[in-house]
């Protein structure tokens, strides 16, 4: 298998479809070599911790309503494009994703990765949910399958936000600048939002080495 680690937020809307995009390249290339890993990068580090009114955080960013709209024309473009409904009106509170990033950390750990990080962006994007709240967290941790009493006792706890800052902090020496960045092998990087063209050209390329890689290892060995 070929690591396949994305760099992403879960209120970054470019990630959710990057990764949407991502998945309809799997579903045409079922015999991908990729085995996916999430890592955190936060696009509001200096977020409050109970995050902030959507309104407030519209006018700090895009300075109002008109430039928020002008800025997010492009991503509902792009959004349906993918199949994807995105209801920016929906969100009440922009929150600071420590605690997201937390919970995918502790999702990884039981393999659970997965339906995690997507049920996040759902849950942000789609229902105006507030993820940075550990009753919501809690609710996605129990849909994927976790222990939500141990994910609420231990969001509760600092667990782990040492660890989550530093690896935030990590990818932005190694010079990652925006999200969503995907590193393959642990040395290529493929920054941004890839049609899904580009990724099934990503696999079959990896695919066709792969197999010239195997043909001559058993070539060798006979």
């Amino acid at each position: 298998m070929i690591k396949l680690d994305i760099i992403s937020d879960p209120i970054c809307p470019w990630c959710y479809i990057g990764k949407t995009l991502l998945d309809q390249a799997l579903a045409e290339r079922p015999d991908h070599p990729f085995e996916i890993a999430w890592h955190p990068f936060q696009l509001n580090p200096d977020m409050p911790a109970d995050g902030m009114d959507r309104k407030e955080y519209l006018e700090t960013k895009f300075g109002g309503k008109d430039g928020a709209i002008r800025a997010y024309a492009p991503v509902l473009e792009r959004a349906e494009a993918a199949g994807l409904t995105i209801d920016f009106a929906a969100i009440p509170r922009t929150p600071n994703t420590l605690d997201a990033h937390r919970l995918i950390h502790w999702a990884g750990i039981e393999g659970r990765q997965m339906p995690v990080a997507m049920a996040l962006f759902r849950a942000y994007f789609e229902e105006g949910r507030d993820i940075g709240d550990a009753d919501v967290l809690s609710d996605i941790a129990d849909s994927a399958g976790m222990d939500a009493a141990v994910v609420r006792k231990l969001l509760q706890s600092t667990a782990d936000a040492a660890d989550i800052r530093k690896r935030d902090a990590q990818f932005r020496e190694m010079g990652v600048t925006g999200v969503p960045c995907f590193i393959v092998n642990g040395q290529h990087a493929v920054p941004g939002c890839q049609p899904a063209e580009t990724w099934i050209t990503v696999i079959d390329e990896i695919n066709s080495k792969l197999a010239a890689d195997a043909e001559t290892d058993a070539e060798s060995d006979a």
